[in-house]
């Protein structure tokens, strides 16, 4: 399997994307999400067209039908979740590579952001956070008041779930550059 950045099952087809996720799968936090491939393909696509729909609403010009999907900062989540620790890297990018046009955020996942402002879990749902695509003065807006939810935030989400802030990146020719890690 390829190793380089800046991936997305979203760029394959079904058929391709499904062998990946099903050579993925495990019992750890990162590898059981795909435990149910099909299904977290549809989920998935749902979350990154409402993320592309609400990114546009709010005045975002994306280039690309699907984002290159990484974290605001850093995610010790994630670190931990890593199937692989010792293979773990984390690539820097400064966030001035970015415009207001290029880049959403979520909190948390996508994923989890679109199913929490779908569903409204009673026990985990925060109006103010889930369900809303930010754009990158928002994020920053957010972040200058509460602080890294990972370091700040008094979080009630299980421990499943990551608590990080997700980045989407909707112009992949900002990232053809920035294919070197700077530091693991």
């Amino acid at each position: 399997m390829d190793a380089a950045p800046f991936q997305s099952l979203s760029a394959l087809s079904d058929d391709a994307a499904i062998k990946i996720m099903q050579t993925l799968c495990d019992d750890t936090l990162y590898g059981e999400r795909f435990k149910d491939p099909i299904q977290y393909l549809k989920s998935r696509k749902e979350a990154e067209q409402w993320v592309r729909a609400a990114f546009i609403a709010k005045g975002g010009r994306p280039k690309e039908v699907f984002p290159i999907t990484m974290v605001l900062g850093s995610s010790k989540w994630l670190f931990e979740a890593a199937p692989d620790r010792e293979k773990h890297t984390e690539i820097c990018i400064p966030l001035n590579r970015f415009t207001e046009f290029d880049i959403s955020f979520t909190y948390p996942d996508s994923m989890v952001s679109h199913w929490f402002g779908r569903d409204k879990p009673a026990n985990l749902y925060q109006a103010d956070l889930h369900g809303i695509v930010f754009t990158l003065s928002e994020i920053l807006s957010l972040v200058e008041q509460k602080g890294m939810p990972e370091e700040d935030w008094a979080l009630n989400l299980p421990s499943e779930i990551p608590p990080y802030i997700e980045a989407q990146v909707w112009n992949h020719e900002l990232l053809n550059e920035v294919k070197k890690p700077l530091k693991s």
